[in-house]
Order: structure tokens, then C-alpha cells, then sequence
């Protein structure tokens, strides 16, 4: 099954959590909190101006991204857990 999101959606998958931290201790499963950085999977074709014309997304498909942390709807795609969300959600691109 393909996804394809419409106007000024973003379609990104969460980018799996460090299981240890910094100095070494194992962080269990119902300690973790949720990342807030994911890889863009696909992206719609952009919301239109008052002339008609349309206005392209600033993310593509492939880009590291950085969202606040109860952005977007959790939705399964396929077997696999992803996020759509607006593109005014996104609060930037990782190098």
C-alpha cells in the first residue's frame, strides 16, 4: 500500500530512541519518551496562493526533521507506525 499525502502534509517516520544514556545506564521501555527527530517519507504537493499558484514545501522526501512533541496523528501505514503532520508543525531541518 502506498501513502500519499495531500496539500501541506508531511508524512514522517520517528527516528528510534537511545536505549542507553551518556554514561552507560539502560533506559527501559516505559521510561523512554518519544523522539522528536524523524526521516520525511513523503510530502504533498504544497497548498495553493490566492492567484492559484502553487507554493512548494520547503522538506522533501529523505530530510532529517525536528518536531514538537505532540505534532502530528500516529497512523499505521503498511505494518510500519508513522506520522503525518503539517508542514508548520515541522520546526526544522538536521543538517
Amino acid at each position: 500500500m502506498t501513502f500519499r499525502p495531500l496539500h501541506d502534509r508531511v508524512l514522517v517516520r520517528r527516528v528510534e530512541a537511545e536505549e542507553k544514556t551518556a554514561g552507560g545506564i539502560i533506559i527501559p521501555d516505559t521510561a523512554k519518551e518519544k523522539p522528536q527527530e524523524g526521516e520525511v517519507v513523503a510530502v504533498g504537493t504544497g497548498l495553493r496562493d490566492d492567484d492559484g499558484d502553487r507554493i512548494p514545501l520547503d522538506v522533501k522526501a529523505g530530510d532529517k526533521i525536528l518536531f514538537g512533541k505532540w505534532s502530528g496523528t500516529e497512523i499505521k501505514v503498511g505494518g510500519e507506525d508513522l506520522i503525518i503532520m503539517k508542514e508548520s508543525d515541522i520546526l526544522g531541518i538536521l543538517g
